[in-house]
């Protein structure tokens, strides 16, 4: 019987994966247990609807993630730091203070969106990669001053 499945399940597929398993299994478990639904020329269509709707919706976060993206690559944020002697810098800037300085230029992103390669911790400038997207990522750039 062909079944498509509603759920991720291991080593059987991913959700909305079209599959063949036994009579049995897909009526006493799968189905039994909303995991899954027996594949009908119904069924079928409102799941490539629901693909469908998924893709646009998918488009447009995109978009305006891109949008996002347009304000802010090539932009700088700056940090005043206390140095020491030979301008050692005291401490290092996370990706929670990069986060907070964006909120306040009114972006609101993630600090788990934030990489940091090397740690923050000399005076200059260093580049930051912000990824929103696995499709949509940019770097900024990060200023240290006295």
């Amino acid at each position: 019987m062909k079944v498509i499945l509603l759920k991720d399940l291991k080593k059987q597929g991913k959700k909305d994966d079209i599959i063949e398993v036994s009579d049995g299994y897909a009526r006493n478990y799968l189905i039994k247990n909303n995991l899954a639904v027996e594949v009908t020329k119904r069924s079928k269509e409102v799941l490539d609807r629901s693909i469908e709707k998924r893709q646009i919706e998918e488009e447009n976060l995109i978009n305006s993630l891109n949008e996002v993206k347009k304000k802010l690559e090539g932009k700088e944020i700056s940090f005043k730091v206390k140095t020491g002697k030979e301008d050692k810098v005291f401490g290092v800037i996370s990706s929670k203070q990069i986060s907070d300085e964006l909120k306040k230029m009114g972006f609101d992103i993630d600090k788990k969106l934030i990489k940091i390669d090397s740690s923050i911790s000399s005076l200059g400038t260093h580049e930051v990669l912000i990824t929103l997207h696995k499709k949509v990522s940019f770097k900024i750039k990060v200023i240290l001053r006295k």
